[in-house]
């Protein structure tokens, strides 16, 4: 009975157990795999400042997710001594003030990865606070490279980066984040004192290589009463969603539905961003 149980206990592990580590030089990426490998996207997940893979893939929960629709998912790492960080221009940390090429670094990774594991061409990227930062950036300066991306808790420097060409984008923000505002600005918790771009620049900037025809919608999430709603404001173009504002109303900075980092920061229940996410890039396939 003991080896039974056993052996339902290995089966059932969770499919993120089974990540790899991949070494490109003196930078590496952890990557789990779907069952059916060869041609699946691949979404890349880049840690918040301060974090690292291991610790966000158990923050947001999004690899075993992932797993079952096919993706293969990679977490690159930043760069920094103790605390792990990316350079997004004006933010974060030893990777910001060094002028680390993240975005090359990402190219590689990509790229690797598909030789490595023979994934096909499709790349999803997202990330978390710093890394939605880097996540849009990057997305915005190589739209060819990504078919979608999110962002969650985190704003592109709107001031110095320009979306070069469409690219389809989710952009979820909590309105009582006080490490990212909403509104942009210093945030009262921050650990930089970066002046941050506001939800509304990132998504004008996105929406702007879109050019006319685009139609407005918008509808309100309050099922649960936790103090929070969410309100999602769809953009279409053609009669597709090309962008979507999920603006968290008394959100604070976390990965909704994830774990919660700090008590202090108000985690909606209305919502859980990795359904939120792969819905979203499944309408860009």
């Amino acid at each position: 009975m003991r080896r039974l149980v056993l052996l339902l206990s290995l089966l059932f592990l969770p499919l993120a157990a089974l990540a790899e580590t991949v070494r490109l030089g003196d930078r590496w990426y952890e990557i789990s795999l779907p069952p059916r490998a060869k041609g699946a996207p691949l979404l890349l997940v880049l840690h918040g400042g301060g974090g690292n893979p291991e610790r966000t893939e158990r923050l947001t929960g999004l690899t075993a997710v992932a797993l079952r629709r096919g993706y293969a998912v990679a977490y690159p790492a930043g760069t920094g001594r103790r605390l792990l960080s990316w350079n997004a221009g004006y933010c974060c940390a030893g990777a910001a003030r060094s002028g680390v090429d993240d975005e090359g670094f990402l190219i590689r990774v990509i790229a690797d990865a598909q030789a490595r594991f023979g994934l096909g061409e499709r790349v999803y990227i997202t990330g978390m606070s710093n890394g939605a930062m880097l996540a849009e950036t990057f997305a915005a300066r190589n739209p060819a490279k990504v078919r979608a991306v999110a962002g969650v808790a985190g704003t592109m420097d709107t001031r110095s980066v320009r979306v070069k060409a469409p690219v389809p984008a989710l952009i979820i923000h909590g309105t009582a984040d006080t490490m990212v505002p909403y509104a942009g600005g210093q945030g009262d918790t921050s650990l930089t004192r970066t002046d941050f771009a506001s939800v509304v620049s990132v998504v004008k900037a996105f929406l702007a290589p879109w050019g006319g025809g685009l139609t407005e919608t918008s509808r309100r999430i309050d099922r649960k009463d936790d103090g929070t709603a969410v309100v999602v404001t769809d953009y279409r173009k053609d009669g597709r969603v090309v962008l979507r504002l999920m603006t968290v109303e008394g959100g604070g900075h976390n990965w909704p539905g994830g774990r919660m980092p700090r008590k202090d920061m108000a985690m909606t229940q209305e919502i859980d961003a990795n359904t939120e996410i792969l819905d979203f890039f499944a309408l860009h396939p």
